[in-house]
């Protein structure tokens, strides 16, 4: 099971959540903001309260820091069903129209 604590107003938070739903990757989110019993957990595990904080139960890994989790789901659960979104990059020269942005 992997579990995130965070905050809903963190933004390195919503990295990682948006990072797991595109990987298709199920989260246990406890907001520590919210859930003043995920906050004690968190400060047990971890003598703070720093944010994101992600827990592999299954492999028994721990981590923090956005980037790192972000690699590690990619690492570890990039094959499990993900759908990544292409993007096309678009230049408009000379003023020329794009029709797939309208502009």
């Amino acid at each position: 099971m992997l579990t995130l604590y965070m905050r809903s107003t963190c933004p390195f938070c919503q990295r990682v959540i948006q990072m797991a739903e595109n990987l298709n990757v199920a989260l246990e989110l406890k907001d520590v903001d919210e859930d003043t019993a995920a906050l004690a957990e968190l400060e047990v595990k971890t003598s703070g309260s720093q944010v994101p904080y992600l827990v592999d139960s299954e492999k028994e890994v721990a981590m923090f820091e956005s980037s790192d989790i972000i690699e590690y789901l990619r690492e570890n659960y990039a094959n499990t069903g993900a759908t990544m979104a292409v993007a096309k990059s678009r230049v408009h020269v000379g003023g020329s129209v794009c029709e797939s942005c309208e502009g």
